[in-house]
């Protein structure tokens, strides 16, 4: 299938083929005709699928039927996670909409930046509306949006928006935005509080699946290194230097640890950068931006560049401590070997870390042998688990007993 049998606008087609789309992705083949003819989505896709171009084409196609409007008001909606992933989907409404005849105006509204300035930019014209939800609701308290003309409301990466109290927030904004409006909701797993989420949204959804593939070696080369906790930036030195590799992100457990080994490996003549939710906006950007156009060589990230980002170039992706699930471990390697370039995956893992990366290989259905590297090799002995003590009945009184007693005391 092509992007022309999609029944979109030649404006569109040209803007498609000048940001080196080729051809559609499973999600967008399904999504963009169901988009057009006005259905509801659920949409069930991994991070990297193409999801967020699957409904800024045709919605975009859709604008482009009513240009004639005259005064411009916010007609789209988009809701997402994170601050990168926000300005990444409005950077795609801007790319493809930039040969239409009336080129929609796209306000992003983010943490980290003036709240006045926000409101001024969507006072001053805004057709497209892509926010965090938590500085969405700010703006919106504020009272000065008018949402009445809002048509189409999308939540990317929905799952990812349960860690941050998402469903108390959307009960506010689904009372702000109209009743009548076309919903599209994209997410990489549905649990059931995401099923929840969708049934407060509308009960009519079009549920679209795609399942996802199984990663190889021909995509991504899995490794998974043994090495005592101290030795884990040493190694990852040694790494870089025997093999090379030119952009390279490196996942740690906490914000703290990103910044405290950027600065070691700055000492030892490395461009690098730490990158976490403490940094400025500004600062985000910045660092981002000189990752994506290779200034930087090694970031030293949370999980917050796990998932949604565009990057097209990433080498290599260490695991320097293990991700929370086994999900995220998908997340995280999903950020090489992609648009059809290979790349690799190294985890390092410490005598603490063996059974719980045995549990990582069995979620995610993959089998990974353990190497350990000359002058790093692991030493002392895996934890053993110990049961503890069986409770030891008739010790102390039950809450039954404590109850009858009150009863009889109160009886008396």
């Amino acid at each position: 299938m092509s992007f022309s049998s999609l029944k979109l606008s030649s404006n569109i087609l040209k803007a498609i083929t000048n940001n080196s789309f080729t051809k559609p992705t499973p999600i967008q083949e399904k999504v963009i005709p169901l988009v057009l003819k006005g259905s509801d989505i659920m949409a069930k896709a991994k991070t990297g699928s193409g999801k967020s171009a699957s409904y800024v084409l045709p919605i975009l196609e859709l604008l482009n039927k009513n240009k004639n409007e005259r005064k411009t008001k916010i007609k789209v909606l988009v809701l997402a996670p994170t601050r990168e992933l926000t300005l990444q989907i409005a950077q795609t409404f801007k790319n493809f909409g930039e040969f239409l005849d009336k080129t929609p105006k796209v306000v992003t509204i983010i943490g980290g930046q003036s709240i006045g300035d926000q409101l001024f930019a969507i006072q001053k014209g805004c057709d497209i509306l892509v926010a965090t939800s938590g500085r969405f609701l700010d703006v919106l308290n504020k009272k000065q949006m008018n949402l009445s003309y809002l048509k189409y409301f999308i939540l990317d990466e929905a799952d990812k928006m349960l860690n941050l109290g998402f469903s108390e927030q959307l009960d506010l904004i689904l009372k702000a935005i109209p009743s009548s409006r076309q919903n599209l909701l994209f997410s990489a797993t549905y649990p059931q509080k995401i099923l929840d989420i969708a049934s407060k949204i509308t009960k009519n959804w079009t549920k679209i699946s795609i399942e996802e593939e199984i990663l190889t070696v021909d995509s991504v080369t899995q490794r998974a290194i043994e090495v005592n906790p101290e030795n884990r930036g040493p190694l990852l030195r040694h790494l870089l230097e025997t093999h090379k590799f030119e952009q390279v992100l490196v996942f740690m457990a906490n914000k703290r640890a990103t910044d405290n080994i950027s600065v070691k490996f700055k000492k030892y003549g490395y461009s690098c950068e730490s990158f976490n939710a403490d940094l400025s906006q500004e600062d985000r950007i910045y660092t981002l931006d000189g990752y994506k156009d290779k200034k930087i060589q090694i970031l030293f990230a949370t999980d917050i560049v796990a998932r949604g980002l565009d990057i097209d170039d990433i080498s290599c992706v260490i695991n320097f401590d293990l991700p929370r699930s086994p999900t995220d471990y998908i997340h995280r390697i999903g950020r090489t070997a992609r648009a059809g370039k290979s790349g690799t995956a190294i985890s390092f893992i410490a005598n603490d870390d063996k059974a719980y990366f045995k549990i990582i290989e069995k979620k995610c259905n993959i089998k990974i042998d353990i190497e350990q590297i000359k002058g790093f090799e692991l030493t002392g002995d895996t934890p053993t688990s110990i049961k503890g003590k069986a409770p030891v009945k008739g010790k102390g009184k039950s809450k039954k007993d404590k109850l009858r007693e009150k009863a009889l005391l109160d009886s008396k």
